[in-house]
């Protein structure tokens, strides 16, 4: 039994016990490093960046609009943050296909802010076993210090965390300035408790237990895998049996392998798993086993690669394969996609219209013999600045749209409902035809159509 095992006191569920892990060097642990340097700094920075006099990142909430650096986008856009989240669904299909659970070993929120905490931990209490010493240890100043220090930067952290989460929505030096005066709103207010809270729960205490029970992921990944995934694996026929020996013995005429039970790659999984016992839905693919079994194998003068990434078919000899039909149809779709989103959102009319009939009459002959039907435009500005539309129509000889005004003002965001008659000559068009709707901006530059069905009487 390792120390992350717990003995069950018969019930239903077996108790929970903290993982130390112990911190570990090496080229995979210098890799989670610098992507946790780099997510963090862009999280917490992001905010602070100013584009053209306003926040570069901003969903503004009570305006309805969400600022991305030079890009605005509206409601009407909403179909776009669809785009992305299929594209985010895809892209982690292609990558656990490829190797295994990455985002979540390098990426994951949960991870990234784990790992800042568990940082703090070493610095307040120190190393894995000074840890487990100072939590077995009776009250005392010193632990009433080291243990207060901790919970004073979580705190601070988490609370800093949740501040910034709100900015995202709220201008942030607004919000800097409400929170010093102690004028922040209730949902503000509200907000930055809460995800402040949720971090210093998750990464401070749950921790691995968000990744076992909380997250789907960790589910139904295998249905993601095959033999050519790219996961850590324990190379059994080369590490069995295990055992301890001396440095430079010959422990192969003992019938022992390369595995010299030093439990270390136990001691610094941060879920608290023993990977030779095989791939298990709780590893998040960190590697912090692998550059602890390398560590050993360097002392010890064995060859590295004892725990690796490696492929099934790998492990058995046989030839890996990357490009395999799941991984193709993957990458393919997902390339499809990210153009199509690039193409479609650098393309995209800052202009729309809508055209609504009018369901009080299907026609009305006018005295001066022409035919009218009314409609209800709905006109969507989406740029950055107010407008004045020209409306105009086409599709049927001597066709005339009347509406108040030579031009149509819309402001930056706004979606203004016009009401509109188009009328044509009597005797031109029997039944109904099609007709066009455009608008135009003043000056020329933004432009938009719809169709609508144009009713008029049979003789």
């Amino acid at each position: 039994m390792n120390s992350h095992d717990v003995q069950s006191d018969g019930g239903l569920y077996e108790a929970r016990q903290k993982i130390y892990p112990r911190e570990i060097s090496g080229r995979f642990q210098r890799l989670r490093t610098i992507a946790a340097w780099v997510l963090l700094g862009i999280y917490y920075l992001l905010p602070w960046i100013q584009w053209n006099g306003r926040q570069a990142v901003l969903f503004d909430l009570p305006e309805r609009k969400f600022h991305i650096f030079g890009l605005t986008l509206w409601p009407q856009d909403f179909f776009f943050l669809t785009w992305l989240l299929v594209i985010a669904a895809l892209s982690l299909f292609f990558f656990t296909a490829l190797a295994g659970r990455l985002f979540c070993g390098y990426a994951c929120p949960q991870t990234v802010w784990t790992e800042a905490f568990l940082w703090m931990e070493r610095k307040t209490e120190g190393t894995r076993s000074q840890q487990m010493k100072l939590s077995k240890a009776p009250w005392s100043a010193e632990k009433l210090l080291r243990k207060g220090a901790k919970q004073f930067l979580w705190i601070t952290f988490a609370l800093w965390t949740g501040f910034t989460f709100v900015g995202y929505f709220t201008p942030i030096v607004e919000l800097a300035g409400k929170i010093a005066s102690f004028s922040t709103g209730t949902w503000e207010t509200f907000w930055v408790l809460f995800y402040g809270g949720a971090t210093y729960l998750n990464a401070g205490y749950m921790r691995e237990q968000v990744c076992k029970y909380m997250c789907p992921y960790a589910r139904f990944q295998s249905a993601m895998f095959d033999r050519d995934t790219l996961i850590i694996t324990y190379d059994e026929a080369r590490g069995e049996p295990r055992g301890a020996r001396k440095k430079g013995s010959d422990y192969k005429a003992k019938g022992l392998g390369d595995c010299v039970s030093c439990t270390m790659c136990v001691q610094v999984c941060p879920t608290g798993i023993d990977i030779r016992q095989g791939l298990q839905y709780e590893c998040i693919a960190c590697a912090a086993c692998i550059d602890a079994c390398d560590e050993v194998m360097d002392k010890v003068g064995y060859p590295r690669g004892l725990v690796r990434y490696d492929t099934q078919h790998g492990l058995d000899g046989e030839r890996r394969r990357i490009l395999r039909p799941r991984t193709i149809v993957y990458g393919t779709l997902l390339a499809l996609l990210i153009t199509g989103f690039a193409v479609t959102l650098t393309s995209r009319n800052l202009v729309g219209v809508d055209v609504i009939r009018d369901r009080n009459a299907l026609y009305r002959e006018r005295a001066d013999g022409l035919i009218e039907n009314v409609y209800n435009l709905k006109i969507v500005n989406k740029d950055d600045q107010a407008h004045e539309f020209r409306i105009s129509g086409e599709g049927i000889p001597g066709l005339i749209v009347d509406y108040l005004g030579p031009t149509v003002y819309v402001a930056s965001g706004q979606v203004q409902s016009i009401p509109v008659r188009v009328q044509v000559p009597g005797g031109s068009l029997q039944g109904g035809a099609d007709v066009v709707i455009r608008i135009e901006s003043v000056p020329a530059g933004l432009t938009a159509s719809s169709k609508a069905r144009f009713i008029a009487p049979v003789n």
